[in-house]
């Protein structure tokens, strides 16, 4: 497999492997950490969704300024380096139960991600731009994708065994380890980048830096704080109205607006021969918003329906493995009436410190009646940030047959574009929400506990849409882009999968307000399906931009 692409394929697959460890361990227990009564910061589900939308979202959103300083300063391996340490260190002061540490560590993440996550992308389509590799472009970003969730599929298992045996603190360590083992890999395959990592500086008729600080960062904070002080209108049964849902949504979306502005401007400001490449994109953009919404739920409400609703109980053999390798804890049935359980998710606020009602674990809220183990016994359950390592286990599973899959189709000359792919790819996505409604109508709308299996079928669903998507859309901004705002454009793609992280929060967020879950997820539905819709319609102008470009 590695004889066909370049050198350095193998060094970037690794560093991305062991920085996404990292930053799939951490997020994959960061909504449980917050939710903790006990040694968390005993958030509700709406809070902690809340909170956990404008992390990602804002993880998201940074590459569009480290594409830039990347493109025009450090150059690609000066960038990747920084922000790796910079997430490393986050990481390890993530674990430390202080709000101010929390929000410094979360900063840190944030910043080293827009200088990291954009430009490894960047720099191994460079590689992809000699003549022998061309044709391989999509293959390789396939294969740098299946690297990045081996990185994830295995995270979960240290997670949660470290977390069960020592705490979320030692969690949050292995997670920096992580990511400095990534760094370290990087740079041991330093000696295959040269000539591909040269800055490109600024070009002619590109916007001074100075003007990106005042025309884009400074108003792009000034809105941020407007966004925040800024309310809707109140009425008497919700006198703490936001505009878009809470003080954080709306100032990340205010914050917004002067990026998104700076973007469209690229477009118009362009050369003639940019202007339709860069339209293409910017279209390309805008779509799949939509689709990280949906998707990025998995570390949120899907996380919660692996909590809450699933059947996590384990017995014989599997409980003997688990048990071993810490990755499971036991729970006690306690005596007492149904109404325990229900109370068990009520919290009490008294003077600004949350207090439990109940000291009883939720866990058997919904478990049927005649499921019920006898009374003050204990089961035994699998951790529930377990369930976050089933979507990279399907990447893991899939990425040959997709690769294999598109080879068998190139060498008949009918491989699609890789605009249809995405589009085919968002269209899947929307296919796999519905294995969820299925399994809201077979657990009674969450009154009783379903089997993991269901989450196991959305995932891998979903997951073929995401492999026709999510590293098709990495190949395409590589091909597409004029080669002096590569890594800008790079960070386009990031800007568009911020945005749609922070739907994704808002969306969680709402999960309670659900009396019947199905209509959660057919609103899901619903969102993937119009963004297929736009992709279709746009289809036929985007593939003869490719064309244009001389390129698939």
């Amino acid at each position: 497999m590695w004889n066909k692409h370049p050198k350095a394929l193998p060094y970037l697959f690794l560093s991305e492997m062991w920085e996404r460890f990292g930053y799939y361990l951490m997020i994959g227990i960061f909504t449980l950490y917050l939710k903790d009564v006990e040694a968390g910061f005993a958030m509700t589900e709406k809070e902690a969704s809340d909170l956990y939308g404008t992390f990602i979202a804002l993880v998201f959103l940074t590459p569009f300024i480290g594409g830039l300083v990347a493109d025009r300063y450090w150059g690609y391996r000066t960038s990747i380096i920084i922000g790796g340490l910079f997430m490393g260190v986050g990481y390890f002061m993530m674990g430390i139960h202080n709000t101010t540490i929390l929000y410094i560590a979360m900063t840190l993440v944030i910043v080293g991600n827009g200088f990291f996550k954009p430009n490894i992308s960047t720099l191994l389509g460079n590689f992809y731009s000699k003549e022998e590799y061309k044709d391989k472009k999509d293959e390789g970003y396939n294969i740098f994708y299946m690297g990045i969730n081996i990185g994830a599929f295995i995270c979960n298992f240290f997670g949660a065994a470290l977390q069960i045996l020592l705490g979320w603190q030692y969690a949050f360590m292995a997670a920096g380890v992580g990511m400095f083992v990534g760094v370290l890999v990087f740079i041991l395959g330093t000696k295959y980048y040269k000539g591909y990592d040269e800055k490109k500086g600024t070009q002619e008729g590109d916007m001074p830096f100075y003007k990106i600080v005042l025309f884009i960062l400074v108003p792009s904070v000034v809105f941020g704080i407007i966004g925040w002080l800024l309310k809707g209108v109140t009425s008497a049964t919700n006198p703490d109205s936001y505009i878009f849902g809470s003080d954080s949504t709306d100032a990340f979306i205010f914050a917004c607006i002067p990026v998104i502005f700076f973007y469209s401007s690229l477009y118009f400001k362009a050369k003639p021969a940019d202007k339709r490449p860069i339209g293409a994109l910017l279209s390309i953009f805008a779509v799949v918003i939509l689709f990280w919404a949906v998707f990025k739920l998995n570390g949120s409400a899907l996380n919660t329906w692996a909590d809450r609703y699933t059947d996590r109980e384990i017995t014989g053999t599997t409980k003997t493995v688990f048990n071993g390798l810490k990755l499971s804890k036991e729970i006690e049935f306690k005596k007492d009436s149904v109404e325990l359980y229900d109370a068990s998710f009520r919290l009490q606020k008294e003077n600004g410190r949350v207090m439990k009602v109940v000291d009883y674990p939720i866990y058997f809220r919904n478990v049927a009646l005649e499921k019920r183990p006898q009374e003050n016994t204990k089961i035994t359950i699998w951790a529930t940030n377990l369930s976050q390592s089933i979507n990279p286990g399907w990447v893991i599973i899939l990425t040959p047959l997709v690769v294999a899959f598109f080879t068998f189709l190139r060498g008949r000359r009918k491989e699609p574009s890789t605009p249809t792919k995405i589009a085919f790819g968002l269209l899947i996505s929307a296919l796999s929400v519905l294995v969820m409604v299925a399994a809201v109508k077979i657990g009674a709308n969450g009154t009783e506990k379903v089997s993991v299996w269901w989450l196991v079928a959305n995932y891998g669903i979903i997951t073929i849409g995401e492999l026709f998507l999510s590293p098709m859309g990495l190949s395409v901004v590589s091909k597409l882009s004029p080669t002096n705002i590569t890594s800008l454009m790079m960070g386009g793609w990031f800007l568009s999968t911020s945005i749609g992280n922070k739907l994704s929060g808002v969306l969680a967020s709402l999960w309670d307000t659900y009396e019947d879950k199905t209509d959660f997820f057919w609103v899901n539905f619903s969102l993937l399906l119009f963004a297929t819709a736009l992709m279709f319609v746009l289809l036929k102008r985007l593939n003869k931009v490719m064309l244009e470009k001389g390129i698939k």
